[in-house]
């Protein structure tokens, strides 16, 4: 392929929407857009694929996006709903025999290390496991014919990578946005930003959080994903600002 595009796999919270315990309106759930899967994209470029975040439902979206390899992966943190699918790269490892590349920061890589011990230990003859090949997140990552333009934001206390690539960025998981990663968020086609829920939340972008950021930053348009069940896609839309639209997953945008 020669054009790129982002893929919202998911662009649900962590709990995942419908959540569990929870009853829905039969209309709420009629609607696909209000089906959402834990957070997560993916990068088609004219070499292959980059994977951002393992979310439960790995398995699940990447056999939708009908995704065959990967490139590598990039981890933004190791919180629960981000990492839990990274198991399911064993798949990949067992086609190729080759180490996944996982870019993520120094202290998802410890969690990383203590999460999937087996990943880097040799396993007993006949048993199978993931191998991932831990690396540090640097300013630009190279892969699948694409420049991925890093930065750091904050998720309440944990760092977070965000990315560019072209004039599209994905900033999930935010609560402040330091200014070094602002002045890359400049000039924006498009934009994926965090906006969990309608209250404050102490460690992610809320509704109104959200708007007022991207107002500020300006991009052309502004999809807020990492969406909770407060969300009726259809409604809300209907509602927001011009320029300013939930994700939903399946979401293909061109890069």
């Amino acid at each position: 392929m020669s054009h790129s595009e982002a893929v919202i796999l998911g662009s649900g919270t962590s709990n995942g929407v419908p959540s569990l315990g929870y009853e829905y309106s039969e209309s709420f759930l009629a609607n696909p857009k209000n089906h959402r899967t834990r957070a997560s994209l993916l990068l088609r470029g004219p070499k292959g694929n980059v994977l951002v975040d393992c979310a439960p439902e790995m398995r699940l979206q990447l056999l939708g996006a009908k995704v065959l390899d990967l490139e590598a992966v990039i981890i933004t943190h190791t919180h629960a709903d981000h990492i839990m699918g990274m198991d399911d790269l064993r798949s990949f490892y067992l086609r190729s025999r080759r180490p996944m590349k996982i870019y993520a920061g120094a202290e998802a890589q410890a969690d990383i290390r203590r999460i999937f011990p087996y990943a880097f230990e040799e396993p007993a003859a006949g048993i199978e496991v993931p191998r991932f090949d831990l690396l540090d997140v640097p300013e630009e990552i190279l892969e699948a014919g694409l420049v991925i333009k890093t930065m750091w934001v904050h998720h309440g206390p944990t760092p977070v990578v965000a990315l560019r690539v072209n004039d599209f960025a994905y900033v999930t998981d935010v609560s402040e946005i330091p200014p070094p990663a602002w002045a890359l968020l400049g000039r924006l086609d498009v934009l994926i930003l965090d906006g969990v829920r309608i209250k404050p939340h102490p460690c992610h972008f809320h509704l109104e959080r959200a708007i007022e950021i991207a107002q500020a930053l300006g991009a052309r348009q502004t999809y807020l994903t990492h969406l909770s069940h407060d969300y009726d896609h259809d409604q809300t839309n209907s509602e927001l600002p011009n320029g300013i639209d939930l994700a939903f997953d399946g979401l293909t945008i061109a890069i």
